[in-house]
């Protein structure tokens, strides 16, 4: 390969505004790494992640999360997602970077919350993002509990509505907008969330299996 096609190559998901990334490509899971602490010392532990029936499903146990092995900035993301047996908790995580910073397992990030019934909340992980409304949307515990992404930091931020999603074993769409500093969050073409000032504006995408056993038929990328 030549140096300038390599470099391209290589700078491929920065690369192209309106260039649309498939990350699942449906048959199996080519651009992701898997991290699940308990398979540290178990490689004989089930799979979390698996492709069945040309979808992606996290099972939700063993706990962990499948992780692009790509960096993004400045994008749409566009999943498709259902919770196929009851209704649960997931999440979809960007600007994903150190693994393991939270509880052990839970890596750097800002959290787009997808369980059942507050879908689109955000949960600071080792970052932090803001939103209008602070101290209504984001509850502490006490009046000196710091916004954050440390443990023991007011980390979740409320969503701007209930009711976006749709009955548990139906398809949602959940669109999710990194534009700068800011992510936009809209599931099935309701505003749920925008915060803006994120300390983190590129990282890679994270899918969680956090309890409950949960389809993908889409995951795609489309860079702005």
């Amino acid at each position: 390969m030549k140096p300038a096609t390599l470099l391209l190559a290589l700078a491929a998901p920065f690369a192209f505004a309106g260039e649309t990334i498939q990350l699942f490509n449906g048959k199996d899971l080519t651009g992701w790494t898997a991290d699940v602490p308990k398979a540290d010392n178990n490689p004989d532990l089930p799979k979390s992640f698996i492709v069945r029936d040309g979808k992606l499903v996290s099972l939700g146990d063993p706990r962990g999360h499948l992780i692009t092995n790509d960096s993004f900035k400045d994008y749409k993301l566009v999943v498709e997602y259902r919770f196929s047996k009851d209704p649960g908790n997931c999440g979809v995580l960007v600007h994903t970077s150190k693994p393991r910073v939270l509880g052990g397992m839970f890596p750097q990030s800002i959290e787009v919350q997808m369980q059942s019934g507050d879908a689109g909340d955000f949960w600071c992980i080792g970052e932090n993002i803001e939103v209008p409304d602070m101290e209504k949307r984001r509850p502490r515990k006490d009046p000196n509990q710091k916004f954050g992404g440390g443990g023991g930091d007011a980390r979740r931020i409320i969503n701007l509505i209930d009711g976006a999603e749709n009955p548990v074993g139906e398809w949602n769409t959940m669109q999710i907008e990194c534009k700068g500093d800011e992510v936009i969050v809209h599931v099935n073409g309701k505003l749920v969330n925008h915060g803006s000032k994120s300390t983190a504006t590129e990282g890679k995408i994270s899918l969680q299996a956090e309890g409950s056993e949960v389809e993908f038929r889409k995951v795609e990328l489309t860079k702005e």
